[in-house]
């Protein structure tokens, strides 16, 4: 007995020696053994896995009862799978990790009977159970999006890991030149969100929210981003931005910055300087068609027209007057062969020379005849037979004006003509192709020449003065350097002074000129132009311009523009207003705080791998603050922007300052 209580005394002994020892641990060494906890889980986990037990039974008996088998969770471990959906698994909750460390919306990893990392998200989770949707594999160190493995029932659920966490979320770039910072993650400690500047910039890319939400402040810390607060500047970019307001010259322009910001204004009274301009003889029969606001096709062929006449009527002022004379000789003869009373084709000759006539051919032009000269006007009396005796002989001398060798080309860019040339081409070209035959054509043919003539009148018309002959290539040149002569990264044209509609067919024209100029560059792609429209769903729409022109530029650019490096990207606080063709070739998002129905419906259905909870809490989202996702993320999340500095001008108006 005696033995015995001494063995039991030197145990317990024993005993204490062990934890006065692991008492006398250094913190050093308690340092390692934490250090090593998240490897030691995820060892743990797959060692567990493959002796393929559901969980450890205790089975001692206790009253000669037979005892419940008792489940002991794995370490990290937050439940196993009960069911398995076609995207999503329902797990049975086993531990109380998940309210510990408040998993909702974070990611979570199970382990197949093959150890197969399989990762999700905790999309909801009650006492018993949890929903998780299943977003993709980690093969390795890295994380692939998408799933072709789904776990099996009964394999268990853990928490992401820190290093797990960071596969998922982060990209693994290091190179500060191939990646941008867009902001912190506030659902993973703030961690920098980044994204590769290929992935991102390369493709068209859209940023929606509702006014207030931050979108201004964060398109202009992104640039900041890219332009300010990197070692080495993008010195090649060409960033035209689109500006509805007027607000980003405040946060772009820095001075000295190596970084070059140009400046166009479409305020004709104090900007005359950066006034835009646009040099007519460089548009063509479609941008003529958007300026003039045409609205059927049966309006192109007299626009059309009008171009191939301008080019000979703003040259050689002997050719002008023949082509003249050829148009109105044509005219006359489509009335003398018309069959109408004579009446009739008294008023209409009357009608057509009073308003189009030259030196050699109009109502006083003299008809010689043996013994008698008689005028035009003379040789149209009409006799005491109700005819018009000399028909014959005025259809004869008409003849003679007609000129079948002529030839009008289209304007080719080399010679430079003004709106009033163009009004000219444009009234003979009503008296053209038969147009004077239609009432109904003639009446849309007329509505152009009177747009025209009311963009003559205004101070719009100051956009369109060229002061001297540019071709298409060299106005491109210019209109990237900047004043001190040097190559512009940052082209700001503030549009806030054009009314909708013209504003939507200024943005048209510069996006074509580019595009067609890009297009045809010899070296396919090596001159990227990114366009930024502020406001997008004001100009990017489903209009009639498929109708009439058979194509819309933006939408065109959205198909076909990446090949040729012309990027678009589109800020807006109404996705719902805008094209579906242009949005459906976006690659990348960034949603702030959206809350018109309609708009939130329309992004919920857009988004791939996207949850209820993130549309949910894309609602009440603070300013400042996103959700991202596309080709450039991996995987939708939340990301909270800087603010920018200096800030541009989106800032609301202080009413109590101004009242009080």
């Amino acid at each position: 007995m005696q033995d015995n209580e001494l063995d039991t005394i030197e145990d317990v002994e024993e005993i204490n020696e062990d934890n006065v020892l692991s008492d006398d641990l250094n913190e050093e060494e308690k340092t390692d053994l934490n250090a090593s906890e998240n490897n030691e889980d995820e060892k743990s986990r797959e060692e567990k896995v493959e002796t393929d037990d559901v969980g450890s039974i205790d089975t001692s008996k206790q009253d000669d009862k037979p005892q419940e088998p008792v489940y002991q969770p794995m370490p990290n471990e937050i439940g196993i799978v009960q069911n398995v959906g076609v995207d999503s698994v329902t797990i049975k909750v086993t531990s109380s990790l998940a309210f510990e460390k408040n998993l909702l919306d974070h990611h979570v990893i199970f382990v197949t009977n093959t150890n197969q990392r399989i990762v999700g998200t905790l999309i909801s989770l009650n006492q018993d159970s949890g929903q998780i949707t299943l977003i993709g594999e980690i093969q390795g160190v890295r994380f692939v999006p998408g799933v072709l493995t789904k776990p099996s029932i009964g394999n268990r659920c853990f928490a992401a890991t820190d290093e797990e966490t960071k596969m998922i979320v982060v990209d693994d770039q290091n190179n500060v030149l191939k990646k941008v910072l867009i902001g912190t993650m506030p659902l993973y400690n703030n961690t920098p969100a980044y994204v590769p500047t290929n992935t991102f910039f390369s493709n068209h890319f859209a940023i929606f929210g509702n006014t207030g939400s931050g979108k201004s402040c964060g398109v202009a810390r992104i640039f900041q981003n890219i332009f300010f607060n990197t070692n080495q500047a993008p010195r090649n970019a060409c960033v035209f931005i689109f500006d509805a307001y007027g607000e980003y010259e405040s946060a772009l322009s820095i001075p000295n910055s190596s970084v070059q910001f140009k400046r166009y204004s479409t305020n004709v009274r104090t900007n005359p300087n950066s006034l835009i301009k646009l040099p007519l003889w460089l548009l063509d029969v479609d941008d003529f068609a958007l300026l003039l606001e045409a609205e059927d096709p049966t309006q192109l062929p007299i626009i059309e027209k009008a171009l191939r006449l301008v080019t000979v009527f703003s040259g050689n002022e002997e050719e002008t007057k023949v082509y003249k004379n050829d148009i109105i000789a044509k005219a006359i003869l489509e009335v003398l062969y018309s069959g109408g009373s004579a009446s009739q084709i008294h008023d209409q000759i009357f009608a057509i020379l009073t308003s189009f006539n030259t030196p050699d051919l109009n109502l006083e032009t003299p008809i010689a005849q043996p013994g008698y000269i008689r005028s035009l006007r003379q040789c149209l009396i009409i006799d005491k037979e109700g005819k018009i005796g000399e028909m014959q002989l005025v259809t004869e001398f008409i003849k003679k004006f007609i000129n079948d060798d002529l030839k009008l080309e289209l304007p080719d860019g080399t010679i430079p003509f003004t709106l009033e040339n163009l009004r000219e081409a444009f009234e003979f070209a009503l008296i053209s192709e038969g147009i004077l035959k239609s009432d109904k054509l003639y009446d849309k043919a007329n509505v152009l020449k009177v747009r025209l003539d009311s963009l003559i009148k205004g101070e719009y018309a100051e956009y369109f003065k060229v002061d001297k002959y540019i071709d298409k290539q060299t106005f491109i040149k210019e209109l990237i350097t900047a004043p001190n002569g040097a190559r512009a990264q940052i082209i700001n044209i503030n549009i806030s002074y054009l009314d909708d509609r013209l504003a939507k067919t200024i943005c048209k024209i510069y996006a074509k000129l580019l595009f067609d100029f890009t297009s045809k560059l010899q070296q396919r792609g090596s001159f990227p132009v990114h366009l930024i429209l502020e406001e997008a769903h004001r100009y990017v729409q489903q209009d009639s311009d498929t109708k009439i022109l058979g194509y819309n530029i933006f939408d065109r650019i959205a198909k076909e523009g990446r090949k040729y490096g012309v990027i678009l990207g589109l800020i807006s606080q109404r996705p719902s207003e805008m094209s579906e063709t242009v949005l459906s070739q976006c690659s990348n998002f960034l949603i702030f705080k959206m809350q018109h129905p309609k708009d939130v419906q329309f992004i919920k259905q857009m988004v791939p791998f996207i949850t209820d909870e993130i549309v949910e809490k894309m609602k009440g989202l603070q300013p400042g603050t996103c959700v991202v996702f596309g080709s450039a993320f991996k995987l939708p999340t939340i990301v909270k922007l800087e603010m920018p500095y200096p800030q541009p001008m989106s800032q609301n108006v202080d009413v109590s300052r101004l009242w009080y």
